[in-house]
């Protein structure tokens, strides 16, 4: 898939962040997870929570810290698990965020596209 990018932005699960982080995110749905950098995420009030083992796209395994957090785009908003990433990190969001809110790409035109309802089968 080419690059698809979307302005989003994640605060604390409470959603009670005064300033949440927004910028424009990587749509890559090779990603379960979304990711952003570690000092953003902290600042908008998210919280680490725990650690897992990511595959980075090179095959390299790699430990992160994640937490949870609420995630808005496309007019929509989803409490998603987020990678606190490198200080250089590009942001993405996973697919998981895409999922919750029935936004799914169009692989010919690379565009988001909202379900008209999300499937239960």
């Amino acid at each position: 898939m080419g690059l698809t990018h979307v302005t989003a932005s994640i605060r604390d699960l409470a959603g009670v962040s005064t300033a949440p982080f927004e910028a424009e995110f990587l749509v890559d749905t090779g990603s379960i997870d979304c990711m952003a950098p570690s000092e953003d995420l902290l600042a908008a009030g998210v919280r680490r929570e725990g650690k897992a083992v990511y595959e980075l796209a090179n095959g390299q395994p790699i430990e992160y810290e994640y937490g949870f957090a609420r995630v808005a785009f496309f007019g929509c908003e989803t409490v998603v698990q987020v990678i606190f990433g490198p200080p250089d990190t590009e942001p993405i969001l996973g697919v998981v965020a895409l999922e919750n809110v029935g936004v799914i790409v169009d692989p010919l035109t690379r565009t988001l596209k909202r379900l008209h309802a999300k499937p239960l089968k």
